[in-house]
């Protein structure tokens, strides 16, 4: 007999009705999202576990946070709908009969299909994962799909040092309604930190990078109305790009790669990223989990880059063509964003 699958599977709404997204992933393998304009959560909790079951093989545990979706199959409420003519138990037709028809025939038909609820928001790891895409889904107004799902939302799955997917993040504190008003036309910001940048104070390098950013978001806001910076407020350039965001009178998103990444810099740094940070529209968490050591710090700062590259529209990296870990980041911003401007910190 085939090994038995285990996939899981969420829906997510902005105002139910509204715009809402599915996903479904497999631990250590495929995972897929859509997007819907008009629906509601049941109806997405119900669209990912039967597109779930609709694409994969062989026997099948669909873990969802829905009982809505569980119960039908673990109470069999199924059988009374058919044996009543689709009809509930207070004799009113079964809502959403035209999702629900098909699936149960599909679910019944292959015999090999068992059903298990989880907890939603509790610290399950490929719980956040199907979550994230579903909202992702929304914010994009898009799904996608791949073969891996430890990489699909690389911000909601921190790991520990063997790789192994840990319990944690969601992607964004902020709901569904405020993330998409807050994210706008998002535009992506990294470079170089001290003493990159001339050094720690302030000095003519980073003023002139201060004046080019400005210069760059104005322009941009000029086209871009709902125009928002995304930075991460590290020290050198993410913070500029905050200073010069709002000198153009843009908002800026502040992109965490963990909590308190302030903790361990000098008493007037930390004052500076909080003061900066008191002043963002809205901050996203990518890892709720502290690192514990540097290798870990690290990793959380690529699974930040990888959020940026998700959720931008463009990009602008300060980048003087020879730091080879920025030049990797602009390699591949440049595949997934519309598009990636290079400002020399030299530039006068």
């Amino acid at each position: 007999m085939a090994p038995t699958t285990t996939v899981f599977t969420d829906g997510a709404c902005s105002g139910n009705p509204g715009p809402g997204g599915w996903a479904w992933a497999v631990p250590d393998g495929p995972f897929a999202s859509g997007f819907a304009e008009h629906t509601t959560n049941q109806r997405m909790e119900l669209t990912a576990a039967s597109e779930a079951v609709g694409a994969l093989t062989g026997p099948l545990e669909v873990v969802s946070d829905s009982t809505y979706v569980v119960n039908c199959f673990k109470q069999e409420w199924h059988k009374g709908w058919l044996a009543r003519g689709w009809l509930n138990s207070q004799k009113k037709p079964v809502a959403n009969r035209d999702l629900w028809e098909p699936f149960i025939e599909l679910v019944l038909e292959r015999g090999d299909v068992t059903f298990r609820w989880v907890k939603g928001h509790s610290g399950d790891a490929m719980n956040d994962l199907v979550d994230g895409l579903a909202v992702e889904a929304i914010l994009r107004k898009e799904g996608r799909s791949g073969e891996h799902a430890s990489d699909a939302l690389v911000a909601s799955l921190p790991k520990d040092d063997a790789g192994r997917i840990m319990p944690g993040a969601k992607p964004s504190p902020v709901s569904v309604e405020d993330a998409r008003a807050a994210l706008g036309f998002g535009v992506a910001v990294t470079g170089p930190r001290p003493p990159g940048l001339g050094g720690y104070g302030d000095n003519p390098v980073a003023t002139r990078v201060l004046e080019r950013l400005t210069e760059i978001f104005a322009g941009k806001l000029a086209v871009h109305a709902d125009l928002v910076v995304l930075t991460g407020l590290m020290l050198g350039t993410e913070q500029i790009a905050a200073e010069a965001a709002a000198a153009a009178g843009v908002p800026y998103v502040a992109v965490l790669p963990y909590p308190e990444p302030e903790s361990v810099w000098p008493r007037a740094s930390q004052d500076r990223f909080r003061s900066l940070l008191a002043a963002a529209r809205a901050e996203v968490l990518v890892q709720i989990k502290a690192p514990d050591s540097k290798q870990q710090a690290g990793a959380a700062m690529v699974r930040r880059d990888a959020w940026l590259g998700a959720h931008a529209r463009e990009a602008v990296v300060v980048w003087d063509g020879a730091d080879a870990n920025l030049g990797r980041l602009v390699n591949a911003w440049e595949a997934s964003l519309d598009d990636v401007w290079i400002v020399s910190p030299l530039d006068g």
